[in-house]
């Protein structure tokens, strides 16, 4: 098996240089990088990644916590996520909660035992936001709220529950149906707070502010709407009865907005009904994935900027990690220069100091309008998604 010092044989340069070049932790003059390089590349010597991670004290994986990935928006996210990351040479580990019953508590204990660098918590946590803030590693939250000093990242769901609605209210709908997941995710998962306190932060699910906005804004234009609840968002039965519930329950409905994939369902069981889209029948899509294309009618989306959620989640991811290294390197240093060539460190010999603005302030990505078929337009419509910079192609 070849190993460095082979690489250093065939190059004519000393075993420390080829380590430099391998781990790239200090200065080599090009001439000698390209010689290593090119030994490296003629003896097909493969660098020990295990040993290179150690060496810097870091995995360079990251988890990526999520409810499923049989649901379209989950899935096109962490088509992105995976994108971001190996662009900037990180590596991700899905956990899917619905498969993994203690994934969650598994991939914590995996990054505080640094077998991973960082989690990404894109699912709904039963754990105060105790537990999370006194995990002190580098953690990222996705449309949640997990503590002060936890960054969060998500779209700005006021701002797309009130452009759903201002398009409705404009067309002149009269009664809107929505579909969504359980009402009781509308409220603190301590059970504390209300719906009216959540559009306050008060809720650990910022979408919650989504649907406050939307029935605030058709509340205000006199619009009646209801909600019929789909319990399990990674069951297609569910979708099924919901897009057959709410033709049945509201035969007055002229507007629908739900999730893309209960929507696509709504659109075929409406055209299936003999309804005219959009004349007699509005449906209005809240994610923009894929699904909304394959309908039999484009779907008009309010839609989610999945590539820009995620460039911004690795941004600050990589921020928490590197923040994480500072703040500890001197240790890991000390650790370097022991004799010894791995030093076990307690639980509580490293942290990352929170910075305690993190979480709360939160990084809200702007949504904008996919233009389809099933809604109406006119000059108002039109003008109001001036401002929100609709996307048409």
């Amino acid at each position: 098996m070849v190993g460095m010092r082979d690489v250093a044989r065939e190059a004519g340069v000393s075993l420390s240089t080829v380590s430099l070049v391998v781990n790239g932790n200090g200065y080599v003059s090009d001439e000698m990088r390209v010689r290593v390089e090119s030994a490296m590349k003629g003896l097909n010597y493969i660098p020990n990644e295990l040993a290179r991670n150690l060496f810097h004290g870091r995995t360079n994986t990251v988890g990526v916590i999520m409810p499923t990935i049989q649901h379209p928006f989950f899935a096109t996210l962490l088509a992105s996520l995976q994108k971001a990351f190996y662009g900037r040479g990180l590596h991700t580990m899905l956990c899917s909660t619905a498969d993994m019953e203690s994934g969650e508590e598994q991939y914590v204990d995996m990054l505080q035992r640094h077998m991973m660098d960082a989690i990404i918590m894109g699912a709904h946590t039963t754990h105060s936001q105790n537990y999370w803030t006194s995990i002190r590693r580098p953690v990222v939250a996705f449309d949640r709220y997990l503590g002060s000093g936890i960054p969060s990242v998500g779209s700005d769901h006021e701002q797309g529950g009130e452009l759903a609605a201002m398009m409705f209210a404009l067309s002149g709908a009269r009664h809107v149906v929505a579909l969504g997941g359980p009402r009781s995710r509308f409220y603190d998962l301590s059970r504390v707070g209300s719906e009216s306190q959540s559009r306050d932060g008060q809720s650990s699910f910022p979408p919650v502010r989504y649907q406050i906005a939307f029935e605030e804004t058709l509340d205000a234009a006199g619009i009646r709407h209801d909600y019929i609840e789909i319990d399990n968002l990674a069951n297609m039965r569910e979708f099924e009865n919901a897009a057959r519930s709410v033709l049945e329950r509201f035969p007055d409905v002229d507007a629908i907005v739900a999730p893309d994939l209960a929507a696509a369902l709504c659109v075929q069981e409406a055209l299936r009904r003999g309804f005219v889209l959009p004349n007699s029948l509005q449906i209005l899509a809240y994610d923009g994935t894929f699904v909304t294309d394959i309908a039999g009618l484009r779907i008009t989306s309010i839609l989610q900027g999945f590539d820009s959620i995620a460039e911004r989640i690795a941004t600050r991811t990589v921020e928490q990690i590197e923040r994480y290294q500072t703040q500890n390197s001197g240790r890991q240093d000390a650790s370097r220069r022991s004799a010894d060539p791995i030093i076990k460190s307690s639980d509580n010999d490293t942290e990352i100091i929170p910075d305690e603005d993190a979480g709360r302030i939160g990084d809200l990505i702007p949504m904008r309008v996919k233009i389809g078929e099933t809604t109406l337009w006119n000059d108002a419509i039109h003008e109001l998604l001036d401002g929100a910079r609709p996307q048409t192609d």
